[in-house]
């Protein structure tokens, strides 16, 4: 089943969809692992993992869609994928949108930007005419249509917080994009509780909703209440991640080689302490014995390391 697919049978649940962000192949199969029915690629997790850069409009398409292929083909659960802003006008969009089907995802966000865009949280954004995006998203649905009619898409609109928006802007433009043919509406940083009870209300679909940055963090009875089909958390696993990289840093730099044997003797105790086995050498095995040459096998006899151990049924 294509991962388009599998995404819309877990929105027919009617409850909220929780999905935290990952920022590459291996991040990904960790949220995989502990169960996680989805998976959401950060934007702003692929320019600082890619580019050690912000979420500024500096990522491309070619990279942004290469890394959401990496994610869709490591894991089974179905990716969401940031697609900022089409990158480009709506002729942009159709390529976007065909060029994000083929990665395997089953849906991306596309906003109302100008480009270069930035990150939904930080101050200085600018969006396009109405006009012009509602433009995007029917080319978008379009592209969808002929190709993946399951394929998600969610249309954001950063007009809240954009130079010069309100909330009465960024919700007009939601119920714009949801005619022109979007699947979800995403209305980028509201401020307070009253601002998403505003939006669940008076959006004219389903909502999606980033629990993030400037906006409000909701228990999963309040998303169900406000009717919240999808929330993302998309810095989570990031932040985690910077904050472990530069304190084990600090350890390396101060008592050298042995921080490293220390962690690794206490890894091993860890649900993915058997790192070899996580990273997929045991389905590499099973696949030679399936596919290759019954000689081929020998080469485990007399060799040394890891050996993967596979259990048939």
């Amino acid at each position: 089943m294509r991962q388009s697919t599998q995404l819309r049978n877990l929105l027919k649940s009617g409850e909220t969809l929780v999905i935290p962000g990952c920022y590459n192949a291996l991040s990904a199969k960790v949220l995989e692992k502990v169960g996680f029915p989805a998976v959401y690629m950060t934007g702003y997790g692929t320019s600082l993992s890619l580019l050690g850069m912000p979420d500024a409009g500096l990522a491309t398409m070619t990279e942004m869609h290469a890394n959401a292929r990496y994610i869709a083909n490591a894991v089974d659960v179905p990716l969401i994928a940031d697609a900022d802003n089409g990158y480009g006008n709506a002729i942009n969009v159709i390529r976007t949108v065909r060029e994000y089907i083929q990665t395997g995802a089953a849906g991306i966000h596309i906003e109302d930007q100008i480009i270069p865009k930035r990150c939904g949280h930080v101050a200085g954004r600018q969006v396009i005419p109405l006009e012009e995006a509602v433009g995007k998203y029917r080319a978008a649905a379009d592209a969808r249509d002929a190709i993946d009619p399951d394929f998600v898409l969610i249309a954001r609109t950063d007009a809240r917080g954009a130079q010069g928006g309100t909330l009465e802007d960024a919700i007009t433009r939601a119920n714009a994009y949801l005619s022109a043919g979007a699947d979800l509406a995403f209305v980028e940083g509201p401020t307070d509780l009253s601002e998403i009870e505003r939006v669940s209300k008076e959006v004219d679909g389903p909502i999606f909703y980033n629990q993030t940055g400037i906006s409000p963090r909701l228990t999963i009875e309040q998303m169900n209440n406000f009717g919240i089909a999808i929330t993302i958390l998309p810095g989570a696993l990031m932040r985690v991640t910077l904050q472990s990289l530069y304190d084990f840093a600090i350890k390396l730099r101060d008592e050298g080689p042995m921080a490293e044997a220390n962690f690794f003797r206490d890894f091993q105790d860890h649900p993915v302490g058997d790192f070899h086995t996580f990273a997929g050498f045991g389905q590499i095995k099973e696949w030679e014995e399936a596919y290759m040459d019954t000689n081929e096998m020998e080469k485990y006899s007399d060799s040394i390391g890891y050996q993967p151990d596979i259990k048939r049924q």
